[in-house]
C-alpha cells in the first residue's frame, strides 16, 4: 500500500508541476500576444495613409481667407515650416528699397520655382509663401515685420526677419541681406492657387 500511495502522490505532484508549465506557458503567450499588440497598433497607426502622404511630401491646401494684411500664418509641409506673408502696399513698397542691401536681389542662385521671379518672389504679390528655415544652419528666423524701431531693430530697417541664432536678416520677400551668414534667401516652395483663398503647397500648375 505504501508503494501505490508513493506512486500515486508523485503522479499528483507530476500532474501538478505540468499544470503549472501549463498555465505558465499560457500567461506568457497572453502577455507576449499582448505586448506584441501594444507594439503593433502604433506602428500600424503610424503607416495609415494620412501619414505616408505627409512623410512623402504630399501637398499641403492652406486656408488663407481669414489672413489680413500685415499678418502671417504658418503651414507645415515636408516637416517644415512654410510662412504665408499677406503684404501690406507698404510692405511691398519697401522691397526696392532694400534691393541694393541684398545680396541676391534677383533670387538668382536662391531656390525658387520660376513663376516666382521679381522682387516680390510670388505668384500674387500681396502674398509671400516661402519656407521659414534659414539658409545658414537650418534656424527658424524670428519675424521682424515692422520697420525701424518699431521692429526691434536699427532706424533703417524696411521690415523683414531675423535668425537669432547668428543673426542672418531677411526682408519681407526672404531676401537676405550682404554679408549675412546665411548664403542664399529664404526657399519658395511650389505652389499654386486653387481659389482667391486657397494656397496648394507642396504642388504647382506645372507638375499637376
Amino acid at each position: 500500500m505504501s508503494d501505490d500511495k508513493n506512486a500515486e502522490a508523485g503522479a499528483q505532484t507530476a500532474g501538478c508541476s505540468d499544470c503549472s508549465r501549463r498555465n505558465l506557458i499560457a500567461a506568457t503567450a497572453v502577455v507576449g500576444g499582448a505586448a506584441g499588440l501594444g507594439a503593433a497598433v502604433p506602428f500600424a497607426l503610424s503607416f495609415t495613409p494620412s501619414e505616408r502622404a505627409k512623410a512623402a511630401g504630399a501637398p499641403v491646401e492652406a486656408d488663407i481667407s481669414a489672413l489680413k494684411p500685415g499678418e502671417k500664418m504658418v503651414v507645415e509641409w515636408r516637416g517644415k515650416p512654410v510662412w504665408i506673408i499677406r503684404r501690406t502696399p507698404e510692405m511691398l513698397a519697401s522691397l526696392k528699397a532694400t534691393d541694393p542691401l541684398l545680396a541676391d536681389p534677383e533670387s538668382k542662385r536662391s531656390e525658387q520655382p520660376e513663376y516666382v521671379k521679381g522682387d516680390a518672389r510670388s505668384i500674387k504679390p500681396e502674398y509671400l509663401v516661402c519656407i521659414g528655415i534659414c539658409t545658414h544652419l537650418g534656424c527658424s528666423p524670428s519675424d521682424k515685420l515692422a520697420p525701424g524701431a518699431e521692429g526691434g531693430m536699427g532706424a533703417d530697417w524696411h521690415g523683414g526677419f531675423l535668425c537669432p541664432c547668428h543673426g542672418s536678416q531677411f526682408d519681407l520677400a526672404g531676401r537676405v541681406l550682404k554679408s549675412m551668414p546665411a548664403p542664399d534667401n529664404l526657399p519658395i516652395p511650389p505652389h499654386k492657387y486653387l481659389s482667391d483663398s486657397k494656397i496648394l503647397i507642396g504642388e504647382d500648375s506645372k507638375g499637376a
